[in-house]
């Protein structure tokens, strides 16, 4: 008598464990859960209330900007009218005739502006990419201290430094010019400028420095050729800080200069807004404001992205 066989089909033990299916196909078809009203509403009011804050802070650093702009095409008699208008109801070219005046010297101001300021911006890079470059790699004693000293040097108030700053340049012969301008600008722009390169430079990985002394390149050629392109954002950010600075100066270039011919743009425009009975001459003054906030603007736009991260890298440091 033969045992029968099993049935191959049978249904297995009630005793053998089944797999559990994977999380992942469990978050898949079970329904995500709304947002309830409450939060919608929430994440909305969120997003007006940026919108709000965003348009109120636009507002404060573009109205004087519109107010300038406007205020330079009214007349003389417009801007003298009370209540004040914000709109000019008829346009006048009458202030920036006048600031365009070959006998006012604004246009001789501009110039003398534009020469003080480039050659800022190109002895203070220069400087601060060879000084940045030696505290930010390499490690020598009294390395630590020496950057704090220079970095001390943005504690202490311009106008402090005048009296003293006005001997030494009598003494190097070049006082009463715009070459000893240049020269006080580029001092007092040179610890920020330094820190900012030294950041851009430490960033770097110290392999590249490797690889390309292996390579048989020199020093100099790892500088300009390896890390010069690398660091392009924070000699960016350093180029326009000093520029914005150097173009805007006011009190160096007021108590230094003693040459009308050589006054730079804003001491040009201190001694031109005042007209007839020692009144304020706002639509020259308006005229001049916008003139000299143009270079400014297009700096900025143009060179935004480096100056970003340029900064950014400066402050992750």
């Amino acid at each position: 008598m033969t045992e029968p066989r099993s049935d191959a089909s049978a249904p297995a033990s009630s005793s053998t464990p089944v797999a559990a299916p994977p999380a992942a196909a469990i978050a898949a078809i079970s329904p995500t859960p709304a947002a309830s009203p409450r939060r919608k509403r929430g994440r909305g009011a969120v997003g007006v209330w940026w919108w709000v804050g965003g348009i109120v802070l636009v507002s404060l650093f573009a109205l004087p900007l519109l107010s300038a702009v406007t205020g330079s095409l009214k007349s003389p008699a417009e801007l003298q009218q009370r209540p004040a208008t914000f709109f000019p109801q008829t346009l006048s070219g009458d202030a920036w005739s006048r600031l365009f005046d070959p006998s006012q010297g604004t246009l001789m101001g501009l110039a003398n502006s534009l020469v003080v300021a480039i050659g800022t911006v190109a002895l203070t890079v220069v400087l601060s990419t060879l000084a940045g470059y030696g505290f930010g790699r390499f490690r020598f004693r009294g390395s630590t201290l020496l950057f704090g000293v220079v970095l001390a040097g943005m504690m202490i108030p311009f106008s402090v430094l005048l009296t003293p700053i006005s001997v030494v340049l009598r003494t190097l012969g070049v006082s009463n010019s715009l070459l000893g301008l240049v020269l006080v600008y580029t001092t007092y722009q040179l610890p920020f400028c330094i820190f900012i390169m030294r950041n851009a430079f430490a960033a770097i990985p110290d392999e590249i420095e490797e690889a390309a002394m292996i390579d048989g390149c020199s020093r100099r050629s790892v500088l300009l050729r390896m890390f010069v392109p690398l660091v392009v954002p924070g000699i960016v950010t350093a180029a326009i800080f000093a520029f914005l600075n150097a173009w805007n100066e006011f009190l160096g270039a007021l108590v230094l200069l003693s040459d009308q011919a050589l006054f730079t743009l804003p001491v040009v425009l201190q001694t031109k807004q005042i007209g007839q009975f020692g009144k304020v001459d706002w639509g020259l003054l308006d005229a001049g404001v916008v003139v000299s906030m143009i270079p400014c603007l297009l700096i900025f736009f143009l060179l935004q992205r480096y100056y970003v991260n340029g900064i950014f890298s400066g402050a992750a440091k």
